[in-house]
């Protein structure tokens, strides 16, 4: 099991991204995504490993404040693929909202966080949570019968 994402799998590298989710749901973007593939599976691998460990610092911090308001279980346990993928792209798209940003660049995101506040434990989190919170997927939608 990776320490950083909590997830494992017979193909995952040490590099993975800790947002592929995200990313693969295009929530946001990254310019130090390498995308590859092996048989049907796309993996994303961040080609940074300073990058790698802000945004693992991220993750983890998304994890633990919101805890509680995404009713997400503890630690020890894994989580499901839709906690995973409100944990990321909520998170994602209230840090957009909190900086502002000209494009959602995940590597950018992290960077200017930590610029803006000095550190990733520095951010307003209460706001964060909220807006984390209230995120939900896109509905799909289901073709008419014909």
């Amino acid at each position: 099991m990776d320490e950083v994402t909590g997830f494992t799998g017979c193909c995952e590298t040490g590099h993975a991204c800790v947002f592929a989710k995200a990313l693969q749901a295009h929530t946001a973007n990254c310019e130090l995504v390498h995308r590859r593939s092996i048989g049907e599976r796309d993996l994303l691998e961040c080609t940074s490993p300073v990058a790698r460990i802000n945004c693992g610092t991220l993750a983890a911090l998304l994890h633990e404040r919101a805890r509680f308001a995404l009713k997400l279980p503890p630690p020890s346990r894994p989580l499901t693929h839709v906690q995973s993928l409100r944990l990321q792209c909520g998170g994602l798209v209230a840090l957009r909202h909190e900086l502002a940003p000209a494009e959602p660049d995940v590597h950018r995101m992290v960077g200017k966080a930590m610029e803006r506040h000095g550190s990733l434990t520095d951010l307003p989190w209460a706001s964060l949570v909220a807006a984390l919170a209230a995120w939900e997927p896109r509905r799909r939608v289901r073709p008419r019968d014909l």
